[in-house]
Formats: C-alpha cells, structure tokens, sequence
C-alpha cells in the first residue's frame, strides 16, 4: 500500500504542477490584459485548489505510514540532525501545508471577490506565492539537498 500511494503522490505532483501553472498564466492574462473572468478561468482556479486537495490527501495519507516520518517521530532529536529524515518528518509537510493552505484560501476568497480584475490579481499574486514555496520543498531528482525519482514506478 505504502509503495503504490508513494507513486500516486508522486505523479499527483505533476497534475498539480500544471494545474497551477495554468491557473496563474490565467489570472497574470486576465489581470495584465483587464479580461473578463471567463468559465475557463474559475474552471482553472478549481482544478487547481481541487488537485492540491487531493495531493493533500495523499500526502496526508503517506505521513502517517510512512517508515521515514515513524522514525523521525520516534527519534526525534537524532532525526532533527539527518537531512532526508528531517525533511520528510518536517520540512517537506509544513511547506506543503502552507502552499495548500494558501492556494485553499485564495480560491476561496477570490471567487466572491466583486471584480474581475480582482480576482484576477488575488489569484496571480498568491498563486505564485503559493508555486514558489511548493517547488522549494519538492524533493526534485537533480536537487542536491534530498533527491528522489521524478517518476515513481507502480
């Protein structure tokens, strides 16, 4: 079980990835361009909030059976001093916590905003916030911190 959802986590990554992307090219369009905020672009605003739920959810899912977070909590302070066991057991949930949190509010908040161009703006800002601090705390195959596969078999 564990293996498969590591996989599933691991290629849910990329749909967010582009979910996002694409949301935020929609909204620096919308709010740069002064575009009406069409059906496509709440549609992109959804996908991307509805993909990171589901990302949370495996993630969530994988913390609390995964063998690296057991030790890490089991063995707290010699963990804190081990990279990779650190950043699975700490780093890499808090920042995704944070950049989900982000994008759950703001799609939240941008839909009731009254205006296009605010939606627009709310959305392209704190997108963008919430991309950076997803992509800093992905644990890329090229990174020289904490590397692992970018594609995960089944």
């Amino acid at each position: 079980m564990y293996a498969t959802l590591l996989a599933l986590h691991s290629l849910m990554r990329w749909l967010v990835l582009t979910s996002l992307v694409f949301a935020i090219f929609r909204a620096y369009r919308g709010w740069l361009l002064k575009k009406s905020f069409f059906k496509l672009d709440d549609n992109a605003r959804l996908m991307a909030a509805n993909t990171a739920h589901i990302q949370f959810l495996l993630g969530v899912t994988l913390y609390f059976i995964s063998p690296i977070v057991n030790y890490f909590l089991q063995n707290f302070s010699t963990a804190m001093q081990e990279r990779s066991i650190r950043f699975f057991g700490m780093e890499h949930v808090t920042m995704m916590l944070i950049g989900i949190g982000i994008i759950s509010t703001i799609s939240a908040k941008a839909k009731k905003k009254p205006t296009d161009e605010a939606k627009f703006k709310m959305m392209a800002i704190w997108y963008t916030i919430a991309l950076l601090i997803i992509l800093s705390s992905i644990p890329w195959s090229f990174s020289p911190l904490i590397s692992r596969p970018s594609f995960r078999p089944f």
